[in-house]
């Protein structure tokens, strides 16, 4: 399969038909959950949707050990590659790589102006335009309302969509705001949770722009496959 019908098919247009054309410049996603119901991997899913679209991410993990990041993104660009019986994929695979990088910092031990700074030395000296900037393992029961702000008029300026994911306790029922979240949702332009259906992960659109109804978008995260797919 040509790579722009792979585009054209994937189930994230779905999400962004949902969400009236996606979540736009200058805006945050979170994407929400308990651990090890997929959050990191619906993540680098959209990030891999985006590398495939030709535009550049940059992906920061505030784990401990970032390793398994690359590792995840071997494994969904496999599975996609496999799933479409895409062609040409050692120069898919290339493309993604010039186009995709990696950054780690420590939460408690980093400024988030640091990040940007290092964020913006990139993008200035490797002449790396990023559209896309991931953000995984930020503690938001840690955070403050001043870094989300931040990230959100950082991301106007460049003009960029920022994705976070975001641990949450297990015992918030999926169609609620977690208590984590719920003090920087005026600075979330999007919010999704994910809730565990049997051997699949259901997402939930909770808040959509300016709209607060939960939302059921009829995609689920395939844990065996690491991928975002349709419901039927």
């Amino acid at each position: 399969m040509l790579k722009t019908e792979m585009i054209r098919r994937s189930p994230l247009r779905i999400l962004e038909r949902s969400t009236h054309g996606g979540l736009g410049k200058g805006n945050i996603g979170v994407i929400a959950a308990p651990m090890g119901l997929g959050k990191t991997a619906c993540l680098v899913h959209i990030a891999t949707d985006q590398l495939f679209q030709d535009k550049h991410v940059i992906h920061v993990s505030f784990a401990k050990n970032p390793e398994h990041i690359h590792s995840w993104y071997e494994d969904i660009f496999n599975e996609m590659a496999h799933r479409y019986k895409l062609d040409g994929t050692d120069e898919l695979h290339n493309s993604i790589i010039r186009n995709r990088i990696i950054m780690n910092f420590r939460q408690d031990a980093m400024a988030i102006a640091h990040v940007e700074k290092s964020i913006r030395s990139v993008a200035e000296n490797a002449h790396f335009n990023v559209d896309t900037l991931v953000v995984d393992g930020y503690d938001f029961s840690r955070g403050n309302i001043d870094d989300i702000r931040e990230f959100r008029r950082f991301a106007l300026e460049l003009g960029l969509e920022v994705w976070f994911s975001a641990s949450v306790n297990r015992d918030t029922g999926p169609t609620a705001v977690p208590a984590e979240i719920a003090r920087f949702m005026d600075d979330i332009a999007i919010l999704i949770t994910l809730e565990a259906k049997g051997e699949h992960t259901r997402l939930h659109l909770l808040k959509d722009h300016d709209a607060h109804a939960v939302q059921d978008i009829h995609l689920e995260l395939d844990p065996h496959i690491l991928l975002i797919s349709r419901r039927f």
